[in-house]
């Protein structure tokens, strides 16, 4: 018995590549980013405008609620080191008028 004659197989093209989709991020809100940039020029504003983002955020399900909160936080500080720094310079105004007052004899 011969075994049948089975012809060459033809080349298999190789499988075309899978492309898998790029995940699309999360949208980042924009005073998110304005509050945190604001936190370190502008205390006062960086506060409102964080605070503001938060609430969006809170509703919408936006991205950057770690800006606001960091907005929030630096702007509060920094508050507090510029309150500091005048409640300082007060009190150092007052001395040196107080000594000054008392060398000129008043």
């Amino acid at each position: 018995m011969t075994d049948p004659v089975v012809p060459p197989a033809a080349p298999v093209p190789p499988a075309a590549p899978v492309y898998q989709p790029v995940p699309v991020g999360q949208k980042t809100n924009t005073l998110a980013i304005v509050g945190f940039i604001l936190a370190f020029f502008v205390t006062v504003a960086g506060i409102i405008v964080s605070a503001i983002a938060l609430r969006q955020i809170k509703q919408t399900g936006e991205g950057g609620r770690g800006l606001a909160l960091a907005g929030v936080i630096i702007g509060i500080v920094g508050t507090l080191i510029w309150v500091i720094y005048i409640v300082i310079a007060i009190i150092y105004a007052v001395a040196l008028g107080a000594a000054a007052g008392s060398l000129s004899g008043y």
